[in-house]
């Protein structure tokens, strides 16, 4: 019978198997449930360790995911809008239920997506429906692959055992930071694409939903595009994104309940990845089984209760222009697998309580500021004498609020020096400063003369959420509107926004076996 282990610390010069024979001498084979890398001991950083051993003539199970399906498929397939990793996974969820399923997405396929983004990049060629937040594989694929999330969810093993049966590395399924890396999730989306396709499902591109169609007891009859097509349907998963600002107030428009939500704003840091991998792992920095070593901070204002915290850190990665509109500018970080870039990203964010700040009759009070500051972001960038480039600032200018010299860094789209300072009114600065000196006491040297700011960093999450029913589900005011993931305020990354997008899609199944149910001891 195999045996668990757990909290095995190895050094970083020991091998693991030969530690598991001090543990288990005649093993047959092992699997790693957990690894991470504990560099908190100045002078020991190591490797800790969660396994399985298997001892002599025993082998690992194979286990298959087998789910129970409908037992008589509905006439209408379940609509769902939004092709990233909510609307992605709810397709695939449904059909192994046994539910049809038609999927839209205003973008385009990854491939040409990636077309397209590129030559924003390269010569300020703005697409607005496929950027870095639009497309298929949505914001997650330009978001450095992470997989790391805080929620507790009995979904999450599913989500990663799938994107490893799609081509994600096994190690996602048991280092404690996983992520794919954006070259490898735009190779896995594909593959996952055609799957949904092979087990029936239907999937619109280059389609863009502009009318939600329901009827006099607001119950769901539709949807029509903007080319008049009209699609009947009794579920509709909205799975649109933290972006899809049109699709935010038409909802409003036809009466969909909605509320402000908190959310933080703030600019994009980034240092050498050398200074953090010194920073982080002192005289070990280059040892190899540690790699591009992370961080994740955060500081507490009590008087206000205010936070201010390290968001979507990328280790060896870069800093990517990720505006969705024509005339603002937005930043986001990126890393491939291999986390090979010279550098280190992270955003460093303010958290806003929405009622604090805004109160609570101006729901889309957030939107607005959000699209302010990227629209002065795009502004200062023209007066800088700039086109497609993001505006930088170097940390060291930013708390003494002046204009200086900034350096080369990792962003594809290039730089300007402009004063991020003035973007954000006093307060936000004073926040920043002790967070920032904060930090550099957590981490000596996070403050230096290389550390460069870009701005903003404005898309960490929905600054609204399309509130729904605990039990059902759906939106409060409106039937068979399922909002999910990001865009609907319940997630919050590539792995939440997957789960989310299964949640539903389980209850979808869960609502209609009930249907059928009774109809059966109707019929009886």
């Amino acid at each position: 019978m195999s045996k668990h282990f757990h909290n095995i610390k190895i050094g970083i010069d020991e091998d693991l198997e030969e530690k598991i024979s001090w543990l288990v001498p005649d093993f047959s084979t092992y699997k790693i449930l957990k690894k991470s890398v504990d560099a908190r001991q100045r002078h020991s950083p190591h490797l800790v360790y969660s396994l399985e051993v298997f001892e002599k003539n025993e082998t690992p199970p194979s286990k298959q995911i087998v789910l129970e399906k409908i037992s008589k498929a509905p006439s209408q397939p379940a609509l769902i809008i939004g092709a990233g990793p909510a609307g992605l996974f709810a397709a695939l969820r449904l059909l192994e239920r046994g539910i049809p399923v038609r999927l839209f997405e205003q973008g385009s396929i990854a491939e040409k997506r990636l077309f397209k983004i590129n030559r924003f990049w390269r010569y300020g060629e703005l697409n607005e429906r496929n950027n870095v937040g639009f497309g298929e594989g949505g914001a997650g694929l330009y978001s450095d692959g992470k997989l790391i999330t805080r929620i507790k969810s009995p979904y999450i093993p599913y989500v990663l055992k799938r994107l490893v049966d799609f081509g994600a590395p096994e190690e996602i399924l048991y280092l404690s930071n996983p992520h794919v890396g954006s070259d490898k999730i735009r190779r896995l989306i594909p593959k996952l694409r055609q799957h949904i396709i092979d087990q029936g499902g239907l999937l619109h591109y280059d389609t863009k939903i502009c009318e939600f169609l329901f009827d006099s007891h607001n119950q769901l009859t539709g949807v029509k595009t903007e080319n008049s097509e009209l699609y009947h349907g009794s579920q509709l998963i909205l799975a649109c994104g933290h972006s899809a600002d049109d699709i935010f107030y038409h909802l409003s428009e036809l009466g969909v309940f909605m509320e402000g939500k908190s959310f933080a704003m703030g600019l994009r840091i980034e240092h050498s990845q050398k200074i953090i991998n010194q920073i982080q792992y002192r005289e070990f920095s280059e040892h190899p089984k540690l790699g591009a070593a992370n961080y994740r901070l955060a500081h507490h204002d009590k008087k206000t209760e205010t936070g201010v915290y390290s968001f979507c850190m990328c280790p060896g990665g870069y800093v990517l222009s990720s505006g969705t509109k024509s005339g603002q500018l937005v930043t986001n970080g990126m890393s491939n697998f291999n986390r090979s870039s010279k550098y280190a990203n992270a955003a460093i964010v303010v958290s806003i309580d929405h009622k604090k700040s805004f109160g609570e009759k101006n729901i889309f009070a957030g939107l607005e500021l959000r699209n302010h500051l990227e629209k002065q972001a795009f502004d200062v960038v023209q007066k800088a004498g700039g086109t497609k480039q993001l505006p930088k600032q170097k940390v060291i200018d930013f708390i003494e609020k002046r204009l200086g010299s900034v350096d080369k860094g990792s962003t594809p789209s290039g730089s300007v020096p402009a004063r991020l300072d003035l973007l954000f009114n006093s307060q936000f600065h004073q926040y920043m400063q002790q967070a920032l000196e904060d930090f550099d006491r957590k981490m000596k040297g996070f403050i230096n003369p290389e550390a460069q700011f870009y701005g903003v960093e404005s898309r960490t999450s929905c600054p609204l959420r399309i509130t729904r029913n605990k039990e059902t589900l759906e939106s409060l005011s409106h039937k068979g509107l399922y909002p999910t993931g990001e865009g609907a305020g319940y997630a919050g990354g590539i792995t939440s926004a997957a789960c989310d997008g299964i949640l539903v899609a389980d209850k979808i199944y869960e609502t209609l076996s009930s249907q059928i149910l009774k109809v059966d001891v109707h019929d009886e």
